[in-house]
């Protein structure tokens, strides 16, 4: 039973990797390989390594994001339910700058999205609950929320065609100041 991954770069976004683990089924379900250290830190700039991991239980209609920060690797995918996770070049030096990617990521058909640091991170959630899990990589300590940058969600510049255009949203996503999600 091999359980590799196999790795591509995004045709719109060169600096974002799509992993796609093979998955071995039978009469009790399915088991995949989300990471290994040989694979996926050779991804990551020499000085790297992933630390920790967070996950993230949302309803149907939830959307979260977009976020980021310049100093943050992440590596994403959705562990249970669907959802549709945009990836946002936001280096004004890139040449891909306000450019997008989506994807739809099931957890039937398990797909992990690697994020380089200075890109917004966002997804949306189709299945009535999903579990999104992100590991990341960093130096130095990590960059919560009040130290993040947020970009609205439906920022004209982007271009996003979410699912929906009447998502739940946190007050960080609606824009509101001074709040901490």
């Amino acid at each position: 039973m091999s359980f590799g991954i196999n790795i591509e770069v995004s045709n719109t976004l060169e600096d974002v990797k799509i992993l796609t683990p093979s998955v071995s089924e039978d009469s009790r379900g399915n088991i995949w390989t989300s990471y290994t250290s040989e694979e996926i830190d050779t991804l990551l700039p020499a000085d790297l390594s992933f630390k920790h991991d967070k996950f993230s239980m949302s309803k149907k209609n939830v959307l979260r994001g977009l976020h980021g920060d310049h100093k943050s690797w992440k590596l994403v995918t959705c562990v249970y339910g669907q959802i549709c996770q945009v990836v946002v070049d936001l280096r004004e030096d890139s040449p891909s700058y306000l450019q997008s990617h989506q994807f739809i990521i099931d957890s039937s058909k398990p797909q992990s999205i690697l994020i380089p640091p200075g890109m917004g991170n966002g997804y949306f959630v189709i299945s009535p609950t999903a579990l999104y899990h992100y590991k990341l990589a960093y130096n130095g300590d990590y960059i919560d929320a009040d130290q993040q940058f947020t970009i609205k969600w439906n920022d004209p510049r982007l271009k996003i065609t979410w699912p929906t255009d009447n998502p739940i949203l946190s007050n960080r996503d609606k824009g509101e100041e001074n709040v901490k999600n």
